[in-house]
């Protein structure tokens, strides 16, 4: 069966399973310096930009959770994009079977409070799906990205070392 991302609404955005048409915008921001500064800190190629399009689609179609783009619903234009996904990073069982979640922004998105609107929903999403518990890492320097998870209900659990960078693992629980 064939899963792909329903269609969540918020007060200002639409968030959307990716489309190969998504692939210049997703290029342009992935390559842009500023957008990947806590992110692995190296701009993605294009072929890189084409694999993670292709990856979001195949998670939706296997594990019937993913990511998302991020529109503004008045213009249509694209501000970024986050979701879940089961990266295998290699970070430990507690962190790997879980759903990460992860998000980014173009720059011209970035404080205006788009962030914390559709991670905000995309975990009202996934704890209408049962998940119950969720994860995410965050380069310490990013100070923004740290304040939105608290802001969410995640609390940092860990640190350690990723690709290279140091890294704090988070988590948010929801009760039943």
């Amino acid at each position: 069966m064939l899963r792909i991302a329903p269609q969540i609404e918020t007060d200002r955005l639409r968030l959307n399973g990716h489309q190969p048409g998504d692939f210049e915008a997703v290029a342009a921001m992935w390559s842009d310096p500023d957008v990947v500064r806590f992110i692995g800190g190296r701009p993605s190629t294009r072929e890189e930009s084409w694999a993670r399009l292709l990856r979001y689609a195949g998670s939706w179609a296997m594990l019937g959770q993913g990511f998302w783009t991020f529109r503004d619903k008045a213009s249509g234009a694209y501000l970024g994009e986050g979701g879940l996904l089961k990266g295998q990073r290699s970070l430990g069982t507690e962190f790997d079977a879980t759903s990460e979640v992860g998000w980014a922004l173009t720059p011209s998105a970035q404080g205006h409070g788009y962030a914390s609107e559709a991670v905000g929903a995309i975990l009202d999403w996934a704890d209408a799906q049962g998940i119950e518990r969720t994860v995410c890492l965050i380069e310490p320097s990013n100070g923004a990205s740290i304040r939105l998870a608290e802001r969410l209900g995640f609390r940092q659990y860990d640190s350690t070392v990723y690709h290279g960078a140091q890294v704090n693992l988070y988590e948010r629980s929801v009760t039943r």
